[in-house]
């Protein structure tokens, strides 16, 4: 037995209900993803629209008509803004006003004027262009989860293609003049594709937010809190399993005499220190995989590395510490900062290995007098040891 249209428009009414709860709930949970707040709005909005076209189904008038479809245009409107906002993180505000009152005025224009069709017709084109809109705001950002962003760009644009053959199907029955709801095999394929392609991008917006959620918690154990920085569990991550040529190094840094500090000023201004040096070390141009090892001391890789870059890189950051004034009550004080460095060989190096005479190097610009860069050689023939050149 064929499923009559009544029971397809039931069936949608309850998957938006169920999915505007779980969106509602979700959010309810984690309210500083305000996008799902976007979501919520849209289909509740896209609600009121499916019980008021339920009811103009049953009892035609012209303005149930025009209320129906105003409200359900602006739900997919909304939706729109809210894949933006979840791309992007900015709602475009002034265009869904714009549009949206747009829609609405000439919507209402031409069903309580008579011309139901023309209604349903731009009715049907506009939710075309809109779910067409919305795809490829998912597409655009399909890097961040390809398999489930690429699936709702592909669930839209088929609800856009749906929507687009309802339209033609009325222009091409010339039904300008349409005081009643349009029925026909289109119009229920159409529920048919609304419908399951309700359900499948539910579901695959709560998994593309739940893995923002864990992606984000991966990347907070990944983050010192205090820097911004990668931490010591990154940096092992990144490069733990990597062989160090000649044209890597590795730059570690200690701030000098930082208990002195803290003991001194207080923990307040030796963050502040930690959060100079950390600024000049985000800035330095050719770095990669800064990390916050622990307390004052600092890594980082550096990559295609010419014969000096290292010294050089490691010279202007230790100088540009040193340049700047920490002023406490009235009181001015000069943070500065030791500096390790070592080259991988041509044999190549382990991370630890290089990272040990990096360590080796730092010590050694401490040694010599502290506010220095050092540099490591590594002599592999009587075994690992280290010379220190002075930068």
């Amino acid at each position: 037995m064929m499923v009559d249209f009544s029971s397809l428009l039931l069936a949608l009414g309850v998957s938006t209900l169920c999915l505007l709860f779980t969106f509602m709930g979700t959010w309810m949970a984690r309210r500083e993803n305000s996008f799902l707040l976007s979501w919520v709005i849209g289909l509740a909005l896209t609600m009121v629209g499916i019980l008021t076209y339920g009811l103009f189904t049953s009892t035609p008038s012209r303005g149930l008509g025009a209320l129906a479809m105003s409200s359900i245009i602006t739900g997919f409107f909304i939706l729109y803004a809210a894949a933006r906002q979840f791309r992007t993180g900015i709602i475009p505000f002034k265009m869904l006003i714009g549009v949206s009152c747009s829609a609405v005025i000439v919507l209402s224009m031409t069903f309580l004027s008579g011309y139901g069709g023309i209604g349903f017709m731009l009715f049907n084109t506009g939710t075309s262009i809109v779910m067409l809109a919305i795809a490829h705001q998912y597409w655009l950002g399909r890097a961040e989860s390809p398999g489930v962003l690429s699936g709702m760009a592909a669930l839209y644009g088929a609800t856009s293609l749906s929507f687009l053959a309802c339209a033609l199907a009325l222009i091409q029955r010339g039904q300008w003049q349409l005081e009643v709801a349009p029925s026909g095999w289109v119009e229920d394929i159409n529920m048919a594709v609304c419908i399951a392609g309700m359900s499948g991008i539910g579901a695959l917006s709560l998994t593309l937010h739940q893995t923002r959620i864990t992606a984000r918690h991966r990347l907070e154990a990944m983050t010192d809190a205090l820097t911004g920085l990668c931490n010591r569990r990154a940096l092992f991550n990144a490069h733990g399993t990597k062989t160090f040529h000649e044209d890597m190094a590795m730059l570690v840094f200690d701030i000098d005499r930082f208990k002195t500090i803290n003991d001194r000023y207080g923990h307040a201004v030796g963050d502040e220190v930690i959060r100079n040096i950390a600024a000049e070390l985000k800035a330095a141009i050719g770095l990669s995989s800064v990390t916050r090892l622990g307390g004052e001391e600092f890594a980082a890789v550096l990559e295609n590395a010419a014969p000096g870059r290292a010294e050089w890189i490691g010279e202007r950051i230790r100088r540009q510490l040193q340049d700047r004034e920490v002023v406490v009550d009235g009181d001015r004080f000069v943070a500065t900062t030791s500096v390790g460095i070592a080259y991988g060989t041509a044999s190549g190096l382990t991370f630890d290995e290089i990272l040990n005479l990096a360590d080796n190097a730092l010590y050694n610009a401490k040694r010599l007098g502290r506010n220095r860069v050092e540099t490591a050689v590594a002599n592999w023939e009587s075994g690992p040891s280290v010379e220190a050149d002075s930068a």
